[in-house]
């Protein structure tokens, strides 16, 4: 009985030593004696040889490469710039990249990140801050993921993309650089504000001339209208007392004796004789006159 069992137990055994799978997200490689005997990209369940056959598996996902730190490069105008870039890349050659890193994932980003590292110096060393930073940036990521692509394509690795995240300048420079664009913004505010006064000013002088072409010619048709109706009054005034020359005379008396004695307190001093009383004389019986 004990010996069945152990029987059972070695079979169990070997057939796990034999038995291995392979998931969807990794690659297999069968080593025998240390070398390279055959490929698995495809999942599913496989058998090797026991004790003579060894297994390794790679990830057949897109990995990242994403520098901790920003690197400094130079543009064609002896600027420096800090640049923060990350790299997609996947391994489509297990058989290669084993033979050229060992399999080795930390030795591949470090030949990865050389090669980008490099190009993108090369990159930013032609062109100019405003290139870098909006003009020509699509171009040189394409650029630069086909020439860093051809390189990692020798360790069985594809560069699906290449993209900087953020272009600054060193702290050093950034201050500068910030004072001299606060420098411009202030002039040109100061310039805006000039015109905007100047404008202004012309436009106050032009509504104070309106103002006073308004003006002037609503008192030239005030002071028009006012003669008229002066000289049409006139005319009335000659036409109604025309008629009756005695009782315009003693009508004018009557005006002259209102506005002089508007008040208790006033006082004229004449000649009781004065043609100024010809009117203010007492009258006889019969309404005749009693003289002087």
């Amino acid at each position: 009985m004990n010996f069945a069992l152990a029987i059972v137990a070695v079979a169990i055994v070997i057939l796990g030593a034999t038995i291995f799978t392979v998931d969807q997200r990794k690659y297999a490689i069968i080593f025998q004696f240390g070398e390279v005997r055959d490929v698995i990209s495809e999942p599913g369940l496989y058998f090797k040889w026991p004790m003579i056959q060894n297994v390794r598996y790679f990830d057949n996902r897109i990995l990242t490469l994403d520098n901790s730190e920003p690197e400094r490069f130079i543009t064609s105008e002896k600027k420096n710039v800090l640049v923060d870039s990350f790299v997609k890349w996947k391994i489509v050659d297990p058989r290669l990249y084993y033979v050229s890193v060992a399999g080795d994932e930390i030795r591949a980003r470090t030949r990865l990140s050389q090669t980008v590292n490099a190009g993108l110096r090369e990159e930013f060393g032609k062109r100019t801050v405003h290139d870098v930073v909006s003009g020509e940036r699509d171009k040189i990521m394409e650029q630069m993921r086909e020439k860093a692509d051809l390189d990692a394509r020798k360790i069985g690795v594809q560069i699906i993309d290449v993209r900087v995240k953020r272009v600054d300048f060193p702290p050093e420079v950034s201050e500068s650089v910030y004072r001299r664009m606060e420098a411009e913004r202030k002039r040109v505010a100061n310039a805006l504000r000039s015109e905007g006064f100047a404008e202004a000013e012309k436009l106050r002088a032009d509504a104070d001339k309106q103002r006073e072409v308004i003006v002037a010619e609503a008192y030239r048709d005030a002071q028009k209208t006012k003669g008229e109706g002066d000289a049409k009054a006139t005319a009335t005034y000659a036409q109604a007392f025309s008629q009756n020359p005695e009782f315009y005379a003693f009508y004018r008396s009557l005006e002259a004796y209102r506005n002089s004695f508007k008040s208790k307190n006033d006082v004229i001093v004449v000649e009781p004789n004065s043609d100024f009383f010809k009117y203010m004389k007492s009258v006889g019986r019969g309404g005749e006159k009693t003289g002087k």
